[in-house]
């Protein structure tokens, strides 16, 4: 999923009227304004109530539903392979989104999440807030992508780093910047 990729989608998807934020790697890179490591696909956080409506715009760029289905999370991917994983959230009165999990659960992305922007190019986007991407990040062992993420919007934010994100430094050692 190229960075070009991801104009295009968001260009499409906000002409429909629809808001998404964008979760995963894609949001790191928007929130630190520069694209860090290639990305498989896109991840996107929207009102529960536009998904119907998200699901056609994809459709119209040729994507096709390929795992899961509303109001849980699910996965539409186009005839090249590019992948968009979609995170429905209803809104709680408080703000907070509310995804409904695969497990039965509910994960709840904070309401000042929902205030991040960022930049993929020279296009301004909605993200989730540096801070609610860690948090998005804690509670499992990482992987490098992850590390490296964590690490990444912590330096140019200031947040603080996990304790499983800690605990890996030895395992991938901090890459120069």
């Amino acid at each position: 999923m190229s960075a070009e990729d991801v104009v295009v989608l968001v260009d499409s998807i906000e002409a429909a009227g629809i808001d998404v934020w964008l979760d995963g790697g894609w949001a790191v890179d928007a929130a630190l304004e520069s694209q860090t490591r290639p990305h498989d696909d896109l991840d996107l956080v929207v009102e529960l109530r536009n998904v119907a409506r998200l699901q056609e715009a994809l459709e119209d760029r040729g994507y096709l539903l390929a795992g899961g289905a509303p109001p849980k999370s699910f996965e539409m991917t186009d005839s090249e392979g590019r992948q968009v994983d979609v995170h429905p959230v209803a809104f709680s009165d408080s703000g907070d989104g509310v995804n409904l999990m695969d497990s039965g659960r509910e994960w709840i992305y904070p309401a000042a999440g929902f205030s991040g922007t960022g930049r993929v190019l020279d296009r301004y986007v909605l993200c989730l807030a540096p801070e609610v991407q860690i948090l998005c990040h804690a509670g499992y062992e990482p992987h490098r992508a992850s590390y490296d993420d964590v690490w990444a919007l912590s330096r140019r934010f200031g947040i603080a780093v996990p304790d499983a994100h800690r605990r890996s430094r030895e395992t991938y050692p901090l890459r120069e910047e």
